[in-house]
């Protein structure tokens, strides 16, 4: 059985796309997903499976949501390595005192080494960001809700799909993998 995590993009924010967590676990879990676990409401929900691609894996739940729910909801499958990854990799959790300032943007494919340039990032001073894989590590300076560097620019400059956790459910989620 190999374990993913799906992280939902956009799922019970301000009303919309409203999918509670039980129905969702049902949902997967009807398809054969088995020990499905959600964590919060934002749309982050540990599978297993026999199937060990990401990409697959993604593609199955994204259409299941479709098909039962109604609603088109973007999708971002990782691994737990990917999550011991933002540890080891996120350069802005050892020159900051305050986490609350720090986000993880998870994106569908690995990103070239010009995607940081192509994200014009300057142009977003003082926040900072920095490109990783398939991750973005973001450092808000005020918060993520007063910039513009969001999932929707980064998606549409890098026409990929993305979806941002904040570094306490990311480190919530890495406790749970571990469980």
């Amino acid at each position: 059985m190999t374990t993913h995590l799906i992280l939902l993009r956009g799922i019970n924010v301000s009303g919309h796309n409203m999918i509670k967590m039980e129905v969702l676990k049902t949902t997967l879990e009807n398809i054969g997903f088995q020990n499905v676990r959600t964590y919060i409401q934002s749309g982050n929900v540990f599978v297993d499976t026999g199937e060990e691609s990401p990409s697959k894996v993604g593609f199955q739940i994204k259409q299941e949501i479709f098909r039962s729910l109604g609603l088109e909801v973007p999708v971002v499958v990782i691994n737990k390595n990917d999550l011991e990854s933002c540890f080891k990799n996120n350069s802005y959790l050892k020159n900051t005192g305050d986490i609350k300032k720090l986000y993880v943007a998870f994106i569908s494919k690995e990103l070239t080494n010009s995607a940081l340039d192509e994200l014009k990032i300057s142009q977003f001073k003082p926040d900072e960001a920095s490109v990783d894989k398939s991750r973005i590590y973001i450092k808000y300076d005020v918060g993520a809700g007063k910039t513009r560097l969001d999932q929707k620019y980064i998606e549409k400059k890098l026409n990929v799909t993305a979806t941002i956790r904040n570094w306490n459910t990311v480190t919530k989620l890495l406790e749970i993998y571990n469980g």
